[in-house]
């Protein structure tokens, strides 16, 4: 039998849930010091927001709007040893609010990438499999180093500045498409994203779009697939509560959908949140909604997470319609460690 190398996937991706004060304040927890972390208000509609190391503190994008990176002091002000630190902001701080930061560690340090023909500044986490690409495009065929070392499954882009929207690659739809995380979208055809080219070890490429190669600074945020720690799949729903178990190989910490042949939301769920099955408080990345068991038009959203994947349980046309899905899952426990110790569903 396989196993992992990564027995600990907390050292790697954490998610902590925080209250927000009237103050500033410091969020531990985290296990590392983060390169990239994500947050979203659970309680208020706040947008998501993003910051990133390479780009630097201060500095946010977020998911669910095309705006280009904005900066505001009161924002994320540090990142820290065993977390992040917060000024006092109603997207990521405020008194009365509840927030979720999802954290996941990078290379720390930022070098030059050479691999393509566009010299791009990399933070790479060749163990976990994440890296964060700065880079500015050609509006021409052109390739970007990701650092990585193996082939990335998921690629999301977002224009730093200008007004524009978010662009997703998956190894799952294919070379000749890309999905808008801020958008409720279908597969978009047609369009030359990524120039008609699968990914390398080494490089990515990209065609002449201007979501993920206009001449101006563009992040790209790189994720390979490691056994035990990160999962990036399809599967076909079934319309019914007794929905498909898809196999990961070890037990979700984090997870995020989204049908590829229809226009629907993203849904994320995580297991800071929900901490007993059915998991059920969905977020997304396309809008700026509150958390909730049921978003807009969604209906439920009641997954299990199991030891070795997950389970849906439910009819909900955003997880489980008679579509096809993709799916990203970081994992709390990888199924069998190489130490040999078996994990167990919650």
């Amino acid at each position: 039998m396989a196993y992992t190398s990564i027995n600990t996937p907390t050292d790697y991706f954490n998610t902590v849930p925080y209250n927000g004060v009237n103050s500033s304040q410091s969020i531990t927890g985290v296990g590392f010091q983060p390169n990239f972390t994500w947050i979203k208000c659970r309680n208020n509609g706040q947008e998501n927001m993003l910051f990133d190391s390479v780009r630097g503190v201060t500095n946010y994008l977020q998911s669910d709007t095309t705006i280009a990176e904005a900066t505001n002091a009161n924002s994320l002000t540090s990142f820290d040893s065993d977390g992040f630190s917060l000024g006092f902001l109603g997207e990521v701080n405020v008194g009365a609010y509840t927030y979720v930061a999802w954290n996941w560690l990078a290379g720390g340090t930022v070098s030059s990438n050479t691999d393509g023909s566009i010299t791009s500044s990399v933070s790479a986490n060749t163990t976990a499999g994440f890296s964060i690409v700065s880079y500015t495009g050609t509006l021409a065929s052109a390739t970007v180093g990701h650092g990585l070392g193996a082939v990335p499954k998921v690629i999301i882009v977002k224009n730093k500045t200008t007004v524009d929207n978010w662009a997703v690659y998956t190894a799952m739809t294919g070379n000749t498409s890309k999905l808008r995380l801020n958008g409720t979208n279908a597969t978009i055809t047609g369009i030359s994203s990524w120039d008609s080219t699968t990914p390398t070890s080494s490089v990515f490429s990209l065609g002449s779009d201007s979501e993920v190669n206009n001449n101006t600074a563009t992040i790209a945020y790189c994720f390979a697939e490691k056994k035990g720690f990160s999962k990036f799949g399809t599967y076909t729903g079934n319309n019914s509560t007794n929905g498909p178990m898809i196999y990961t190989g070890f037990k979700p910490a984090w997870l995020l959908i989204k049908a590829t042949n229809a226009a629907q939301w993203w849904t994320l769920l995580d297991n800071k949140r929900d901490t007993y099955n059915q998991a059920s408080l969905g977020l997304s990345p396309n809008s700026n909604t509150l958390e909730s068991t049921f978003n807009t038009d969604r209906g439920p959203h009641y997954i299990d997470f199991l030891s070795n994947g997950f389970k849906i349980r439910t009819d909900n046309s955003g997880v489980n319609g008679t579509n096809s899905f993709i799916y990203m899952a970081f994992a709390e426990s990888p199924f069998t460690t190489s130490t040999g110790i078996p994990t167990t569903a919650r």
